[in-house]
């Protein structure tokens, strides 16, 4: 794994190449303020450093909550993005299918992969990974520091706010000191906390609370009180004004539970089970039992997808994966 200082230096040595003709940048799917906040920074950088045109590509919409960081980028789908454009850059991608499959299909193999989670496989052309770092955004932060590119006000608030979400508000293990440093620099730079903070964590809708409501209700506890599974039914977004971006750190009430190891969310949509896994110790590796079932993600926050499953079967499995990996062991044997 390359060092911050190695990762900032070869990504200057490409910037020519970089900078040389138009290029998209896309995000995951369901995008957070970690993948937002990295595309709408880089792409704000790579203008500022000449390149001629970038282009913010998402198969979703920017959430609304996230919406005051877009500032002039137009994010659209992978079929819209101009026949000129041949370079895609991905970002806070654990995978090359984390954006879509429309993406992979119009673009190709990506150009570059600038990403923080364990279970990348260095994909691309170019890869810039660090796993002990907080947030892509951080990573970007290092790199722009570094190299002493421009950063503006709303760079840095998007950086921020990336680094703010993939922390849980600087409360996750995550959180080192490097990240405070990043953070400061980047309020030297004009982000704003506060703004920050009221955009991502203070302009809920009522049935957002409604949502959250029903999943508190479904509570269950398993392996012992150590795991604690929540649901969200099939039709519950249409029945609440809601959507599937309301869902976003909602699985980590289920982890705040005194003496709960691993929190789950659980969510039906037809004949699609999504289920996000979170812990608050690495060792239980939420991304290894994620690619039990064709996931993946970080050691303590992990999501995956399944279609056509039953929800009582898979639930019976992943319980018994979950018990198994909780299971006393000696010490250094969990990995």
């Amino acid at each position: 794994m390359s060092s911050p200082a190695e990762l900032s230096r070869a990504f200057a040595a490409l910037l020519p190449e970089l900078v040389r003709g138009p290029v998209a940048i896309a995000g995951h799917a369901r995008p957070d303020g970690d993948c937002i906040g990295s595309q709408v920074a880089l792409a704000n950088v790579l203008l500022a450093l000449g390149c001629p045109a970038v282009t913010c590509v998402n198969m979703d919409p920017v959430p609304r909550r996230l919406e005051f960081l877009a500032g002039e980028h137009r994010f659209i789908t992978p079929s819209a993005v101009p026949a000129a454009v041949d370079r895609v850059l991905l970002v806070d991608c654990a995978d090359e299918l984390r954006p879509g499959t429309a993406v992979k299909e119009r673009f190709g193999r990506p150009f570059v992969n600038v990403d923080h989670h364990v279970s990348n496989r260095h994909y691309a052309k170019h890869n810039f990974l660090d796993v002990t770092a907080s947030a892509t955004c951080e990573i970007l932060s290092d790199i722009f520091r570094e190299n002493t590119w421009p950063v503006s006000g709303s760079t840095a608030q998007a950086l921020l706010a990336g680094i703010a979400t993939d922390t849980g508000q600087f409360r996750f293990g995550s959180t080192t000191q490097r990240t405070f440093e990043l953070a400061a620099w980047l309020v030297a730079q004009g982000a704003n906390p506060a703004a920050v903070g009221f955009e991502l964590y203070e302009r809920e809708s009522t049935g957002k609370v409604q949502l959250l409501q029903r999943f508190l209700a479904s509570f269950e506890h398993h392996v012992n009180g150590r795991v604690c599974i929540g649901y969200l039914a099939d039709g519950i977004f249409e029945e609440t004004g809601t959507s599937i971006e309301d869902t976003e750190g909602m699985v980590d009430y289920a982890r705040s539970i005194d003496g709960v190891d691993v929190g789950v969310l659980i969510e039906q949509r037809g004949d699609v089970i999504k289920t996000s896994l979170r812990s608050h110790n690495p060792a239980f590796r939420m991304d290894q039992i994620a690619a039990r079932f064709g996931g993946g993600g970080h050691a303590c926050a992990a999501g995956l997808n399944l279609k056509g499953r039953e929800l009582g079967e898979f639930r019976g499995e992943l319980v018994a994966a979950l018990a198994a990996r909780l299971a006393p062991r000696a010490a250094g044997q969990l990995s």
